[in-house]
């Protein structure tokens, strides 16, 4: 049994340590505030490999399919455990076309799902609207991607929490780590904002956009990692509910929950840690909902909110072992951090406890 200690508190550093003290490691997880607040909790919860699907992202591709076909088993354990609901959702995408532009894109988008082997099915004219009443009249081209899903992030949060410690993991909120104590090329444990230092045979880097604030990490191997902000709202989804399916739009995609709530995001801005949402990029995301669905202007607004996304100069995630001995890395998840959670989680499990990481971990390994 090793000691491990984990900086962060999102989903990353939450699956990886739940994972690590169902097998009797001595895991203790630090985080800078409380769980979940910095990003997990306040994504859309899109579990969309197939829709979110790019050319030059191949990898990162495999990556979701994999990480998808872990969900279903990752829910039943982690409900099982706490007896949660994590509101996970199986309806599937509907991406829309709001005009030529958009439907010529998307026909292309649907030759590189097909040529992948990639579940898509192309709906035009009547079809579109007998599937989703509420988008607006003029979109006559959408694509549907049956195999993507969705999740409460805030949910899974909490319920990895509750699992983790249930688990016999140890939680430390509002305990900011300064920096990863190493020794000739080992590391042996962290040290504290207040200079505590806590001994640890194993320490995992998942800090998400705060990996750079973490001090005593060579430059070689500490990877730079900045937060790229999104403004999200939410908004009454209505009785009967304005929309029944996640609907991704040019310039605004649109998730409904199951307590009532439309998520509505979002934007992709490099300012910082500047939390303040704009009137600019509400407003961008709010037209660029109306234009798929025209009833959102009715919609009361419950909540308005920024997040900030951990991006790598490569734009994937760096998951495993370091060149220093016991140091790893899960940081970068970009967008897809809710989506990535099972096979993080799984995939560095595997990395501490068997040594060599799984095929699927290949392209992400650090260095």
């Amino acid at each position: 049994m090793s000691t491990i200690a984990i900086v962060g508190g999102g989903v990353a550093g939450l699956g990886a340590a739940w994972q690590l003290a169902l097998r009797d490691h001595d895991v203790h997880l630090f985080e800078r505030h409380h769980i979940g607040d910095a990003t997990s909790s306040r994504a859309g919860g899109m579990l969309a490999p197939v829709s979110e699907a790019t050319f030059e992202e191949r990898d990162l591709l495999e990556l979701g399919l994999q990480s998808l076909e872990m969900y279903p088993r990752w829910v039943e354990q982690l409900t099982d455990a706490t007896g949660m609901e994590l509101d996970y959702r199986r309806e599937g995408t509907l991406i829309v076309a709001v005009d030529r532009d958009d439907a010529e894109a998307l026909e292309r988008l649907r030759g590189y799902h097909e040529r992948l082997d990639l579940p898509v099915e192309r709906l035009v004219g009547d079809d579109i609207h007998h599937r989703e009443p509420g988008l607006a009249p003029s979109i006559h081209y959408a694509l549907f991607t049956p195999n993507d899903h969705q999740i409460d992030p805030a949910a899974m949060v909490r319920a990895l929490g509750r699992a983790f410690v249930d688990a016999g993991g140890q939680l430390h909120e509002d305990s900011p780590v300064d920096s990863v104590i190493i020794d000739d090329d080992r590391t042996t444990g962290v040290r504290l904002d207040d200079d505590t230092e806590v001994d640890a045979d194993i320490v995992v880097i998942a800090a998400g956009a705060r990996t750079g604030d973490i001090g005593g990490i060579p430059d070689r191997i500490l990877p730079h990692i900045r937060p790229v902000r999104g403004q999200m709202l939410s908004v009454e989804l209505g009785d009967p509910p304005l929309i029944e399916h996640v609907i991704r739009a040019p310039d605004a995609y649109l998730v409904p929950k199951s307590d009532g709530r439309i998520l509505i995001g979002s934007t992709m801005e490099e300012r910082g840690f500047d939390p303040r949402p704009t009137a600019g990029g509400l407003f961008h995301i709010l037209e660029g909902a109306r234009e798929a669905v025209p009833g959102i202007d009715d919609a009361h607004v419950f909540d308005v909110w920024t997040g900030f996304r951990p991006v790598s100069l490569a734009n994937k995630p760096i998951i495993g072992p370091t060149d220093i001995d016991g140091l790893f890395l899960s940081v970068g998840h970009g967008r897809g951090g809710i989506l990535l959670t099972p096979a993080t989680a799984h995939g560095l499990t595997a990395c501490i406890d068997e040594g060599e990481a799984p095929d699927y971990l290949a392209p992400f390994l650090p260095g």
